[in-house]
């Protein structure tokens, strides 16, 4: 990676995956030019069954444990395990910043036309993604979800017709 280019953590939320906007915002990172370097469909529930399948419920606690004060934590943590989710994790210029431009805001109602909120969603509480608010958070939430063998470096061949 160099020292340019960053990474961000991106999850679609079980919501998502349901409606089938899995590939729609796979799409969009990948036209916009960032590179996909880790992905995993998984299944976070309270039991272990396999660990390549399914994660437990801490690994939900642990990435909002900003959040665990709040009143709606509780259900924020139910409603991610209420479903497959799909995590990823992307590399590119400035991918966090752009990442929560792409996403739009927390709350749909406030997300202009053209981000992936405010083309998909209506509730803040069935907002579809989850994309890292900076660096450092990007790098928590990676290694929470991916073990360091699980991210691929490579150099796009087109990566000469995204970046000078």
């Amino acid at each position: 990676m160099s020292a340019k280019t960053e990474r961000t953590f991106i999850a679609v939320k079980p919501d998502g995956v349901q409606r089938g906007l899995m590939g729609e915002i796979i799409k969009r990172f990948e036209q916009k030019g960032f590179r996909l370097v880790a992905m995993k469909f998984l299944q976070v529930c309270v039991l272990m069954v396999d660990q390549d399948a399914v994660a437990s419920e801490d690994l939900l606690k642990q990435h909002y444990i900003d959040l665990k004060d709040r009143p709606f934590y509780p259900g924020l943590v139910k409603y991610m395990s209420s479903g497959p989710v799909l995590a990823m994790v992307w590399e590119g210029l400035n991918v966090v910043k752009t990442g929560r431009v792409m996403l739009g805001e927390t709350n749909p109602a406030d997300s202009k036309p053209g981000t992936i909120r405010g083309d998909f969603c209506i509730e803040v509480g069935r907002n579809i993604i989850h994309g890292s608010d900076s660096v450092d958070s990007a790098n928590t939430e990676i290694s929470l979800w991916f073990k360091p063998e699980e991210l691929v470096s490579f150099k796009s061949c087109a990566q000469q017709w995204i970046y000078e």
